[in-house]
């Protein structure tokens, strides 16, 4: 059966532009909305089951006031948006859409992101316990028979739901965005998707663009030809013509320069690229996979990061939990990480004892699955006999989380405050730097703030 889908557009050239690549696909358009009013309408009649809505439409409605009503009656849709600020985006992402598709649209942009659109919605992920097996990933690697999927280790709800969400995007062609903490492992998700795509037989070539020499970036990224700088004596193909027919990883994207990123935005749009001092238009296949622990949506608005590039690359994000949100999953981790310096260290495997792993599970991990990695590399390096009985933890940090630790209320953050302050004061409560004016209070409220909370003046005087 053919499905359905809704165009709510009020452009009359996109909207038909729409429509056609929609029906060169297959699907069958149930109709064309201009405002809400009209969408509604079409809506009493039809039962669509994709809209395509764009966020900014005639009257007084707005695509997301639809979106609204759309979520209400479980019709799955994806936006259409050209430059957006962030207000109206993050009013947008509260609707929880399928995705966002950017002006002007791409026919092959739109198809992939229908289907993936379509699978979220059947399957509706938020409930999804299971992973359905993806093309490229066989039955023994299904995150249902494994806790270690081509190396993401894990069995809680959140590695889980990464992993479905990897199979699902894996095997296209469409630009991924990881997003996470230092530490969470966005080079392994990276990887992944390149080995679980078809293409697998060709480079994946990684970049910290972090790490690039500000002024030999646009050598590196797209070539230069001979003599187009000083000690350029030779041509040099860039790491884009590098990759054809593979995939390109841009950690760290948003560390990469304004006048770079409009040249990006030139390859994911255009699929090509010019060599630095060359002339030629150089046509380069690769899919683009980037990642960043930047709030990109922050460096939009302030004006460091492009938004059309932004879209471009935010067409399937994937958020990577950190280590403290996934406790559960420290058991697993550690067990691989053990086993694998004691075989590269050529050292027994040991046990791990008990009060160990409490140590560890009690840690919240600010440096994520890094900081762990090398806290047992060192552990196993320090460990004498067949048990860990002590983990040895990062210089100066303070073992136990927060998790762990009381939380006072804010009456006794309230009287250790008053403590400080009259023992500071030496007792002294009223008069020039006594804690009434330090606290900013008048006396009696201070007097009676002191028998409330049960402090003992005497105690304090020294």
């Amino acid at each position: 059966m053919k499905e359905k889908v809704l165009i709510v557009e009020d452009q009359f050239i996109e909207a038909n532009n729409l429509q056609m690549i929609l029906e060169r696909a297959g699907y069958i358009v149930s109709g064309i909305a201009r405002s809400v009013p009209i969408a509604l309408n079409i809506l009493e009649k039809e039962s669509p089951d994709m809209v395509l809505l764009d966020i900014f439409l005639q009257g007084s409605l707005t695509g997301i006031d639809l979106a609204k009503i759309l979520k209400d009656k479980k019709i799955g849709f994806v936006y259409l948006s050209a430059n957006s600020n962030k207000e109206t985006l993050d009013a947008a992402k509260a609707t929880q859409p399928y995705g966002f598709l950017v002006k002007p649209f791409r026919e092959k942009d739109v198809l992939v992101m229908l289907e993936i659109a379509r699978y979220l919605h059947e399957h509706n992920i938020s409930a999804v316990k299971k992973a359905a097996a993806k093309p490229g990933v066989t039955k023994e690697n299904n995150i249902l028979t494994s806790d270690n999927f081509y190396g993401i280790i894990g069995k809680s709800e959140s590695i889980r739901l990464v992993i479905e969400h990897l199979q699902i995007v894996a095997p296209t062609d469409t630009s991924v965005l990881i997003l996470g903490e230092t530490g969470t492992g966005k080079e392994r998700i990276a990887s992944c998707l390149h080995e679980l795509s078809a293409r697998n037989k060709k480079p994946l070539i990684k970049i910290n663009c972090a790490a690039l020499p500000a002024n030999l970036i646009e050598s590196i990224l797209f070539g230069h030809e001979k003599g187009s700088f000083t000690g350029a004596h030779e041509r040099k193909t860039g790491k884009f013509e590098q990759a054809d027919g593979g995939t390109v990883f841009l950690d760290e994207i948003g560390e990469m320069p304004a006048d770079i990123q409009v040249k990006l935005l030139r390859v994911l749009q255009e699929k090509e690229i010019e060599r630095l001092g060359g002339s030629t238009t150089i046509k380069t296949d690769v899919r683009i996979i980037a990642a960043t622990n930047r709030n990109l949506e922050k460096e939009v608005a302030e004006g460091r990061f492009r938004m059309d590039l932004y879209y471009r690359l935010n067409v399937f994000p994937l958020l990577l939990p950190a280590l403290r949100e996934r406790k559960e999953d420290i058991p697993l981790l550690t067990a691989h990480f053990i086993d694998h310096y004691s075989r590269k260290l050529g050292k027994p495997s040991p046990a791990l004892a008990e009060p160990a792993l409490t140590e560890l599970q009690e840690y919240d991990w600010p440096g994520n699955i890094r900081e762990l990695e090398h806290t047992i590399e060192r552990t196993i390096l320090l460990t004498q006999g067949n048990a860990i009985k002590e983990i040895h933890m990062p210089a100066g940090k303070n073992r136990m989380s927060l998790s762990s630790k009381k939380i006072k209320t804010m009456e006794e953050n309230e009287k250790d405050h008053i403590i400080e302050v009259l023992k500071k004061c030496n007792g002294k409560i009223f008069g020039k730097g006594g804690a009434a004016e330090l606290l900013g209070l008048n006396v009696s409220t201070l007097n009676s703030r002191i028998k409330k909370l049960g402090i003992n003046k005497s105690t304090i005087i020294s």
